[in-house]
């Protein structure tokens, strides 16, 4: 009885110190995210709740914010600036998400299967260091209709020059494609991560079964990369949506409203027409649409489930 009393009263003082270490180590890590929990608080918290106050609001820099009610929510329905800047985001939306994924898919097999040199992989991240700015200026040179190097080696082989910026018909998918060019390194680079996550056994077994490269893709490749594919089309389609310094740079919304996507329109209204709160009534809506559609992707694609458990 007096050695089971010796062993508890060890037992007991080797735990104590372990309970003191981790109340510690709570501390040090209350105090690591403190400082990303300031900016969180007052760079998104802080700004949300005022932008959903001023939504219900008429509000101009120059007076203070007059309480309209719903009245910002009942104009955005009727108002065709905003359903066609809806249109054109989806439009734009569609045609990024489907050429990015898929291009990033590709690479990130590349990268996978063949392209086993760290050079080569990160020169494919090299586009997504490029500051959004400097990606657009530098593609809208060189597609320009006098003088971009493309238009005139499309003179070249004989075809007529094309009006990317300038058309209502190419101002959009020109604009998906530059982006798409500048994303697909970072994208892939997150679908190479979970093609490495896939252990080579599954793969073995395939190939013992004689399954060929096609049926290996879809029946294991896939299935298996559904979490992290998931997690990219969230954020793919998320920012999207939120697409503004390339039309910024090249179009301005034109030609004819061809290229106001939702962004530029929210930043036409608050800062060209000083409609701050209107502004932050349609900054609410698409808050909505993302929280909707990340949350439809989330679920049908089951992105917090894995078939590897």
């Amino acid at each position: 009885m007096a050695n089971t009393l010796t062993i508890g009263a060890a037992a007991g003082q080797a735990t104590a110190p372990r309970r003191r270490r981790t109340h510690g180590d709570l501390k040090v890590a209350l105090l690591f995210i403190l400082p990303a929990t300031i900016g969180l608080v007052l760079f998104y918290i802080v700004p949300t709740a005022r932008g959903i106050f001023l939504s219900f609001t008429e509000y101009s820099v120059l007076n203070e914010p007059k309480w309209v009610g719903g009245d910002n929510y009942a104009r955005i329905v009727q108002d065709p600036l905003f359903w066609n800047a809806m249109g054109v985001t989806v439009y734009y939306v569609v045609i990024n998400i489907v050429l990015q994924t898929a291009l990033a898919l590709g690479l990130a097999l590349l990268m996978h299967k063949v392209a086993k040199s760290t050079l080569i992989r990160g020169s494919l991240l090299m586009p997504y260091l490029m500051a959004n700015v400097i990606a657009a200026l530098l593609w809208f040179w060189m597609l320009d209709y006098q003088i971009g190097i493309v238009n005139q080696f499309i003179e070249w082989v004989g075809l007529p020059r094309v009006a990317f910026f300038g058309s209502q018909e190419w101002a959009i998918p020109t604009q998906a494609i530059i982006n798409t060019w500048r994303h697909m390194g970072y994208t892939a680079l997150l679908l190479f991560a979970g093609l490495q996550a896939i252990p080579n056994t599954v793969y073995e077994a395939a190939n013992l079964d004689g399954a060929n490269p096609f049926q290996t893709f879809s029946r294991i490749t896939l299935p298996l990369l559904r979490p992290v594919l998931a997690l990219v089309l969230v954020l793919t389609v998320t920012g999207s949506f939120q697409v503004f310094d390339t039309v910024a740079v090249t179009t301005q919304g034109g030609p004819v409203n061809a290229s106001r996507v939702m962004q530029y329109y929210i930043f036409q209204k608050a800062f060209t027409e000083l409609e701050f709160g209107y502004a932050s009534a349609l900054a609410m809506i698409l808050f909505l649409i993302l929280g909707i559609v990340a949350f439809i992707q989330m679920k049908f694609l089951r992105g917090n489930e894995s078939d590897l458990a």
